[in-house]
């Protein structure tokens, strides 16, 4: 199916909160640390950036919608049936009879430690063949928002003139969510000026600042930010400092609900109906905020007993996603962000249960001195204790 006609986009679906669209692998999981060639045995997963945001925001409450494309084999059935069991709907799921699933093998260390080893067999994939030809475009701008990452770009030409398309700013586009996700294993030179080019084209961007630095040579928040002018939103993740969120409203009844400012009062609540509408900076009429002086709210981490530091991101995007599509003030976006991420990385995998939204209300709302003492540790997320309970440092 081609592409929307004369730029336009499907109105927001209100049965729908977010889109996610991407690769997602089969992933084997080590069944002790050590070198790939010394593990003597597999578990397996599932893993894809976009994929594991649909899950985290289903298992949230959210009504998450994954688009993607696996091969019509096990490993794709495989991928299908456990996203699904997420709560997640992966009715605009294409199966290609001709390419395979993707899959990949790791080792059990942090993806930044020297020792850490990623086995990839993706090339040539289902996932890789996505293009604007064969996307089903009235389901990926079906929902208030649409989830991106610059993975997808970096698997072929063909991905990176779809997500060309769906970064196009367009009439009635939902607010585009970009995670930058530089793999430079993934592209075969320029991939970091393409990151770039498509973030400038987003409403909402995740960006690590380790990332930054290697893909763009930009130190610093700041400069991160003077970088990426144009959207409304820019989240740089700064490791265990926490996070630093660059925000702005644009005037007028197209101004994004991801760009409350500061801790003050949210843009309206989208929870329970809604859209979350695109920026009027990213509106066809050129009209926007671009320009205006941004609130710049620094949220700490949290103290984390970790297990398995991988994805860790993709729960952060989530738990921030999360909080924007109910129309929470900035802080506590990131605060529900660093605390999906929490719930990850105290698991051996790329998913797991969040806390429940009581729990994790309650946490968010602890002062910030309460905030900084907080500890969390593998299962944590079934204590769902009152805060004072909460073990601290």
């Amino acid at each position: 199916m081609s592409g929307p006609a004369a730029g336009t986009a499907r109105a927001a679906d209100a049965t729908t909160d977010v889109v996610c669209l991407g690769e997602s692998m089969v992933t084997f999981l080590p069944s002790q640390p050590g070198r790939l060639a010394d593990v003597p045995s597999f578990g397996r997963g599932i893993g894809g950036a976009e994929s594991n945001v649909a899950c985290a925001l289903a298992a949230a409450g959210h009504r998450a919608v994954w688009v993607g494309r696996v091969g019509a084999d096990g490993f794709g059935d495989h991928l299908v049936e456990t996203i699904g069991g997420y709560g997640v709907d992966t009715s605009a799921v294409r199966r290609d009879p001709d390419r395979p699933t993707g899959i990949y093998f790791r080792t059990a260390t942090d993806r930044g430690a020297g020792a850490h080893e990623v086995a990839y067999y993706r090339a040539g994939s289902a996932a890789s063949a996505m293009s604007p030809a064969n996307v089903p475009y009235e389901e990926v701008f079906a929902g208030r928002v649409l989830h991106l990452s610059g993975i997808t770009a970096a698997l072929s030409a063909d991905c990176l003139e779809l997500l060309r398309e769906l970064t196009a700013p367009r009439p009635g586009r939902p607010l585009v969510s970009f995670d930058v996700n530089h793999r430079p294993h993934l592209w075969r030179g320029g991939g970091a000026s393409v990151l770039l080019e498509l973030a400038r084209r987003c409403d909402l961007v995740f960006v690590g600042e380790d990332e930054a630095e290697e893909a763009w040579g930009i130190v610093g928040a700041e400069a991160i930010r003077a970088a990426l002018p144009e959207p409304s939103v820019v989240v740089v993740k700064r490791g265990s400092a926490g996070a630093t969120v660059f925000s702005r409203l644009g005037p007028g009844p197209r101004s994004s609900n991801a760009g409350g400012a500061g801790n003050g009062p949210a843009s309206p609540s989208t929870e329970g109906g809604g859209t979350v509408g695109a920026p009027a900076s990213r509106s066809a009429d050129g009209g926007g905020a671009e320009g205006a002086p941004d609130t710049v709210t620094p949220v700490p981490a949290l103290h984390v007993d970790v297990v398995a530091a991988v994805g860790a991101g993709d729960a952060f995007a989530a738990g921030f996603l999360s909080a924007t599509l109910r129309g929470l003030p900035v802080r506590d976006r990131v605060r529900h962000g660093h605390l999906m991420a929490a719930a990850v990385l105290t698991v051996p995998g790329d998913l797991t249960e969040p806390p429940t939204r009581d729990h994790a209300d309650r946490l968010v709302a602890l002062d910030d001195e309460a905030w900084e003492r907080l500890r969390l540790g593998p299962g944590w997320t079934a204590a769902d204790r009152a805060p004072e309970e909460v073990r601290t440092s």
